[in-house]
């Protein structure tokens, strides 16, 4: 019991925390693997300007959502405030908010000129008394609000967890509509959290697993466009897409980006045999880096680009193995009952996510790059395809229903296997791929 309450205590990286109790540190408890959420208040931002006051409440309501929806965090209702915040300059009642319980206060002030915005924010630590750091400032356009928004919860998170945030980043997925046995797919935009959603490509060819540039100015997918499956490379700003890889006759799929952004792994299947290859974006000068007679494909680099972790069926099942960048001898990891594929290694460097089918369920799990400690986080009929946010504490994939009526969406789950929840997105969506922060 002990080992396993380590392990949890571990992979839910203990926050010590600046004081919030007067006898203590503050910290996100963690007993017997569940986290107490922290106590906070974010009253509406106040409007420093004329016409700014639904904006400043929509900042803090966004603001709200995204501590809220991490399940480290618990917002105290509106109505069980004492004191209200009518100036960012005045004094905190910080006995008022103390009575309420609220470990952590969170207040702001927009100002709305034409249509540029500026929002700024403090973090106070309620039982200490005192401000946590300096406060920030933002300043966009108004048609960013929501983005303003979130730079403000990952300042907020940063300072209260010790850790980098997530919010200010946008994921690609396949945006899924019609029956099963004619299902339309395109390329799809938006936000962590599912709003601002955008459209990269039509619905009139196939494509599959987008994948981020570290970047996030670019998406590598596969397409059906020519018949055969093959790699293409599209800039998001412009979306201008073109064929990255071309060979007549050879089908190649599941394409990732390197850690430097000028490297692309890749799978290509010449005849009956599948290889791993390289390929540099600029000059399209190829290597091959497995030559085993087996599947080999899903690679992805580590972060510091040394290795590639990939899924290989040359032991007689799929099972997770790595090897160096420049290919060579692989050393399998992967060593429990079932199948493993889809692995992603995560921004911090320390695990390895993938996909695990086992009798007849499938989940998502997480693993030590050695193989050790293996986390199974989900169950159901078809769980597939994690990608990490880039703190590397949540994962998103896609989960699928089961029958003729199934749908795919997309799902989150903490690394801790708590706080599982559904992305919202307008209709089936699958093949999630989290970008970095935005610049």
């Amino acid at each position: 019991m002990m080992t396993r309450l380590l392990a949890l205590i571990s992979a839910l990286f203990m926050l010590s925390l600046p004081a919030l109790a007067q006898d203590g540190p503050l910290r996100i408890e963690i007993t017997e693997g569940v986290v107490e959420p922290l106590p906070y208040a974010v009253p509406d931002f106040v409007s420093e300007s004329a016409g700014g006051s639904e904006m400043a409440a929509q900042l803090a309501r966004v603001v709200a959502d995204d501590l809220t929806g991490t399940g480290l965090f618990r917002e105290i209702p509106r109505d069980a405030f004492i004191s209200q915040i009518t100036s960012f300059a005045s004094p905190v009642q910080f006995a008022d908010w103390k009575a309420i319980n609220a470990q952590a206060l969170i207040t702001g002030a927009v100002t709305v000129n034409g249509d540029q915005l500026v929002v700024k924010f403090r973090v106070y630590d309620v039982f200490a008394g005192t401000e946590l750091g300096s406060g920030l400032q933002f300043a966009g356009t108004t048609d960013g609000w929501r983005r303003m928004a979130h730079k403000v919860s990952d300042a907020v998170y940063s300072r209260i967890t010790g850790e980098g945030g997530y919010f200010d980043s946008r994921v690609v997925f396949v945006s899924e509509t019609g029956p099963k046995d004619d299902r339309r797919k395109r390329l799809g935009i938006m936000d962590y959290d599912g709003a601002n959603v955008q459209y990269l490509t039509d619905s009139s060819s196939i494509v599959l697993a987008p994948r981020f540039s570290p970047t996030g100015d670019r998406v590598l997918y596969t397409s059906y466009e020519t018949g055969f499956p093959r790699i293409h490379i599209i800039n998001v700003g412009n979306v201008q897409s073109t064929i990255l890889e071309n060979r007549e006759g050879d089908m190649s799929f599941a394409p990732r980006f390197a850690p430097n952004g000028e490297t692309v792994i890749y799978s290509l299947t010449q005849g009956a045999n599948t290889d791993i290859f390289s390929m540099d974006v600029n000059s399209r000068q190829t290597s091959q880096l497995t030559s085993a007679p087996s599947i080999e494909t899903a690679p992805s680099y580590s972060p510091d680009g040394n290795r590639i972790v990939f899924e290989s069926d040359r032991s007689g099942t799929q099972q997770l193995y790595i090897m160096p960048t420049g290919g060579g001898e692989a050393q399998r990891i992967s060593f429990g009952p079932g199948r493993y594929g889809t692995p992603v290694w995560s921004p911090r460097g320390d695990l390895i996510a993938f996909t695990k089918q086992n009798a007849g369920r499938f989940h998502i799990g997480v693993m030590r790059t050695d193989g050790s400690e293996e986390r199974l986080l989900t169950a159901s009929f078809l769980d597939e395809g994690p990608t990490w946010a880039p703190n590397g504490r949540v994962i998103m994939f896609t989960r699928e229903t089961q029958g003729e009526a199934g749908e795919a969406s997309l799902y989150s789950v903490d690394i801790s296997g708590r706080n599982l929840k559904k992305v919202r997105t307008p209709g089936g969506a699958s093949d999630p791929s989290w970008g970095p922060l935005q610049p």
